[in-house]
């Protein structure tokens, strides 16, 4: 069967929401889209370019995404089809977009889409088939996958260029319902991929319903959607329970049916207003060597073996863009797009679900680590004990893989400074009595090979300040903006505050104290001179704190 063109014919009134190519122009508006129509190859150059802004000192709020109007590899091929990188999540601003709502309002809108899902809408003419390619047109080199500017993610490591931004769809063969989730497909042949389900549990649905499959002795049929709506294209990552259907929670997301219609050559429903998508049947009798390829807890993953996909069909818009995302190492849009999604989940789990008392912000770390290993529960200063303990707890029992620490720290600790995290521990931990282990945490990232490391754990640390302490040694706020206008002023190198950058109190200070940092500053140090004069004593020793002297100022009458 040969290549087909067609023009769609839209049926009924045109969808509210934005598609990719609409998503784009939002960006491109906002500044936050770069465009380049020089060369670039596929398999040397692209992600290791767009990858410098996350290594390369940018701020997050300065990372934009990419598209590469002139794609060539290294083989000397050029292809038509743009390639877009970071368009879904390089940062919260980008992801806001896509979501409709401002950053603040990301976690409310999912709560909301997932307590009212809408039902897809299904049509019988679809953009992402404007162009079909099946049969004979699939195989040989250029042709099929091969004829797709595939990028390679990790160029010096990765065995073959990866599809990434993948919405890839199964259906339980029992229910009828279907899945979408997020997992790294690597090319084969024109008409082969191999396909990475996590196995673990709590893992991918769609390896359940591979199972499901294997016992019937059937292939399973799977779609690999690229470049649907961004409201679908979040759905992904996301975890939702067992069962509930992608497409209804991106419906609630934008507030209307999504669009939907049924693959040329499988039972399977995609998104009308995807870029393109790759049809196939999942072989269940056997799996394949695939990898190495670097992912997204920010080593290589070895080769180990998976499941085939045969391609029975390549669907596409006529001016489709190919979309990719940068993972691998983090910070990346990968973390990004579930550190801004999982956060307000946190927090509506441990504020709402649990009804915990001064949670202030959940923060999942994301630089170097993943953010699935490091939690910070920020907490209100004068929280009960047990509060802090229930937050630990609760933040570390929501998902199976995620939270290898957990850390509550007071409102004055930047989970973002090292430094910071650092400092808390040092000074507000006794390991003695805020430390708990919890083991069976399941594991994710490289193995451990020594005896009992097929399983991981868990490390909870209230990090919080157990009593009031005396103010930080730095000047206060006043004198530090004043210091730094004058810095400006003299030209000096622009500065970048660092937490803790002035003086506060932590609840061990005074009044009368307070009275006498005012008199110094003011030039008056003679008084406080005087003061002290007058509360000299011959019965005490050096270094006695003047409150634990019976008869000092500060006994309460």
């Amino acid at each position: 069967m040969a290549t087909e063109t067609k023009v769609t014919k839209q049926t009924g009134k045109r969808h509210g929401y934005p598609d990719y190519h609409e998503h784009l122009e939002k960006l491109d508006n906002a500044g936050l889209l770069t465009t380049i129509d020089e060369p670039f190859n596929k398999d040397t150059e692209i992600h290791p370019l767009v990858r410098w802004q996350f290594r390369g000192g940018i701020r997050e709020a300065d990372r934009k995404a990419f598209r590469f109007n002139n794609v060539t590899d290294s083989l000397g091929r050029s292809f038509d089809m743009p390639v877009v990188v970071g368009a879904l999540a390089t940062n919260a601003e980008i992801y806001s977009i896509g979501m409709g709502v401002p950053v603040e309002e990301i976690g409310n809108k999912w709560n909301e889409a997932m307590a009212n899902p809408i039902d897809p809408l299904t049509v019988d003419d679809a953009v992402c088939q404007e162009v079909v390619v099946t049969g004979e047109d699939l195989k040989g080199e250029g042709k099929g996958m091969d004829g797709l500017p595939v990028p390679i993610s990790t160029p010096g490591y990765d065995c073959a260029p990866y599809l990434t931004a993948t919405n890839v769809t199964t259906r339980n063969p029992d229910t009828g319902t279907q899945n979408m989730g997020t997992y790294r497909c690597g090319l084969k042949a024109p008409d082969r991929l191999a396909i990475r389900m996590v196995s673990r549990p709590g893992g991918a649905e769609g390896h359940l319903h591979w199972k499901m499959y294997k016992e019937r002795g059937e292939k399973m049929p799977c779609a690999i959607v690229l470049g649907c709506p961004p409201a679908v294209a979040y759905m992904g990552p996301q975890k939702l329970p067992i069962g509930v259907e992608e497409m209804a929670v991106a419906g609630g997301v934008v507030g209307e049916p999504i669009r939907q219609v049924r693959c040329k050559t499988i039972d399977i429903m995609v998104p009308a207003e995807s870029e393109l998508v790759i049809e196939g049947l999942i072989d269940t009798e056997y799996l394949e060597p695939e990898a190495p390829f670097a992912e997204s807890h920010g080593h290589v993953a070895l080769e180990v073996y998976n499941t085939p996909l045969e391609v029975t069909a390549i669907t596409q818009r006529k001016d489709a863009l190919f979309t990719s995302i940068i993972s691998q190492l983090t910070p990346s849009e990968s973390s990004v797009i579930k550190r801004v999604a999982y956060e307000p989940l946190y927090m509506s789990h441990l504020r709402d679900a649990l009804g915990i008392k001064g949670v202030k912000r959940v923060y999942l770390h994301e630089p170097l680590t993943n953010l699935r290993r490091i939690i910070f529960i920020q907490m209100e200063r004068g929280v009960p004990t047990t509060e802090v303990w229930r937050a630990l707890y609760g933040a570390s029992s929501l998902a199976a893989a995620i939270g290898k620490y957990v850390i509550a720290v007071n409102e004055d600790i930047d989970p973002e400074s090292g430094d910071a995290v650092f400092w808390s521990l040092a000074y507000r931990v006794n390991p003695v009595l805020d430390v708990q282990i919890l083991k069976h945490r399941l594991r994710y990232g490289p193995r451990d090979r020594r005896p009992g490391g097929e399983n991981d754990s868990t490390m909870l640390i209230d990090a919080t300040l157990k009593s009031d302490l005396a103010p930080i040694a730095l000047p206060k706020r006043e004198y530090m903006e004043h210091a730094a206008k004058r810095w400006e002023q003299l030209g000096l190198p622009p500065l970048k505050p660092e937490s803790p950058w002035h003086g506060y109190s932590l609840g061990d200070w005074t009044e009368e104290w307070d009275q006498m940092a005012k008199r110094a500053t003011a030039g008056n140090y003679l008084e406080n001179g005087r003061r002290s004069a007058q509360l000299r004593r011959n019965d005490v020793f050096p270094n006695v704190s003047i409150r634990d002297v019976p008869g000092n100022p500060y006994e309460k009458k």
